[in-house]
């Protein structure tokens, strides 16, 4: 059965789902995308990627040309059409398409598209071995909290990983870590005390890593927000990466070089347990 997307209000089968080629997404990356989780066939934390949609399209002047209530309804019915039981639902929402031109064109209605990914989240291998991270320079814009499509730096930051034998890149801006290709880094110290980069212009505020933080600090678990060098995470007791598409992933080598003993870390595995029950107790 083919795959169904959705088109500017439109379900298509996904061989069908097509755009202008003068959508400016594909012109100047003039859009915002977001991505939810699905497990068990629900969406997880939902609320806080659409209001990080919400919050991206606003820092652009680019108005949603749905209501939030239909983006959700939307993305359920992909799930379902799809019978999606684990991965992700895409959205992607563009300026529009219009003569090319850089300064913003008048009275054209912005694009809409989705698509949904199959992915065993729960199940993950690298859940159990952990991850190899490989370090790059972060080349990217000054605005890293708009969750932009405009996705360059990252691909070429996740490449250069790929090519290394790593799952993961770690992007680093004067010394310290700003956060992964697609996803945020935490550490854990000699002091028991979880450590990820707090938000501002220089990252994207990971709904993922709001609710890890939450859950860690309703567990007792002391939460630091604060910048992280490569030589302090390789002094750490465990390192750890959360995103929509992985959930919460041990990091067992940077660069080639192991964190502690080079395997999956006790507090990174609890609170992956901790996320998924969160996850299934909550998702809609």
């Amino acid at each position: 059965m083919s795959r169904i997307a959705y088109v500017n209000g439109a379900f298509v089968p996904l061989e069908e789902a097509s755009i202008s080629i003068l959508d400016r997404g594909f012109l100047f990356a003039d859009g915002i995308y977001e991505v939810s989780a699905v497990l068990d066939g629900k969406l997880v934390d939902n609320e806080a990627h659409l209001a990080r949609l919400q919050r991206s399209v606003g820092e652009i002047a680019l108005e949603l040309p749905e209501t939030l209530a239909r983006i959700e309804e939307i993305q359920k019915e992909l799930v379902a059409r799809n019978r999606l039981a684990s991965g992700m639902v895409y959205m992607q929402v563009t300026r529009g398409a219009a003569d090319r031109d850089f300064a913003f064109p008048r009275g054209v209605k912005p694009t809409l598209v989705m698509f949904t990914q199959e992915k065993d989240i729960v199940n993950a291998p690298a859940a159990k071995t952990g991850i190899a991270v490989k370090t790059v320079p972060d080349i990217r814009w000054a605005r890293r909290d708009i969750k932009s499509v405009a996705l360059l730096a990252q691909v070429l930051a996740k490449q250069a990983a790929a090519e290394a034998g790593c799952q993961e890149a770690w992007m680093i801006e004067d010394g310290v870590v700003t956060e992964g290709g697609s996803s945020s880094a935490f550490i854990l110290t000699a002091g028991d005390v979880l450590v990820t980069r707090p938000n501002s212009n220089a990252i994207l505020p990971g709904c993922t890593r709001k609710a890890v933080m939450a859950l860690a600090e309703e567990r007792q678990i002391r939460v630091e927000e604060r910048t992280f060098s490569i030589d302090e995470a390789l002094a750490a007791k465990e390192a750890f990466i959360t995103s929509a598409s992985s959930f919460v992933q041990p990091v067992v080598t940077i660069d080639g070089r192991p964190v502690a003993d080079g395997r999956p870390g006790p507090v990174a595995t609890r609170l992956r347990e901790i996320y998924i029950d969160f996850a299934r107790a909550t998702g809609r």
